[in-house]
């Protein structure tokens, strides 16, 4: 949970540096109303597993699903709505550029990561990034799948420090 934390600040980071339609709607979440929200939804989608759930249970899924930016690096529908919408206003040049990128992280969270950890998380991310592009090409879907993995950074965002998981 604590990458997926990770992930989900720094989809919040990029969706308020851009802003527009795709500005995150509240403030950026502390671990732990992440961790409640999180454990909200993982019910939530038991339930509809186990039972079904109603349609307004539905809809708290749905809104906690994009509150929690659940899937945002990693889902290729989920990137393609992101850069389409990011596109059509105004974008931000942390879309595409590794400088740019690292403008995203903290200065201690640069510290912390060292400068080839700070390449490391942007190459990452702008990989999870191309993940809209070869959507329909399995074979290029794979090869961006690999440069994901083979980039996948440690923990370091502050809030991680800050709760004593980082050691």
């Amino acid at each position: 949970m604590l990458r997926e934390f990770q992930g989900y600040v720094l989809a919040y980071r990029l969706r308020a540096a851009v802003g527009g339609r795709v500005a995150p709607p509240g403030d950026l979440l502390s671990l732990s109303e992440y961790a409640g929200r999180r454990l909200q939804r993982q019910e939530l989608a038991r339930g509809l597993v186990r039972k079904g759930i109603r349609p307004e249970e539905m809809r708290l899924l749905d809104r906690l699903s994009d509150e929690l930016m659940f899937g945002f690096w990693l889902n290729p529908a989920e990137v393609s709505r992101f850069l389409s919408a990011a596109l059509r206003g105004r974008s931000h040049p942390a879309i595409g550029d590794s400088d740019a990128f690292a403008t995203l992280l903290t200065p201690s969270e640069q510290t912390r990561l060292g400068d080839l950890g700070v390449r490391l998380v942007c190459a990452h991310h702008l990989a999870c990034l191309t993940l809209a592009a070869p959507i329909q090409d399995p074979h290029a879907l794979a090869r961006v799948w690999e440069r994901i993995e083979q980039t996948q950074p440690p923990l370091f965002v502050d809030e991680l420090a800050r709760a004593g998981q980082l050691d």
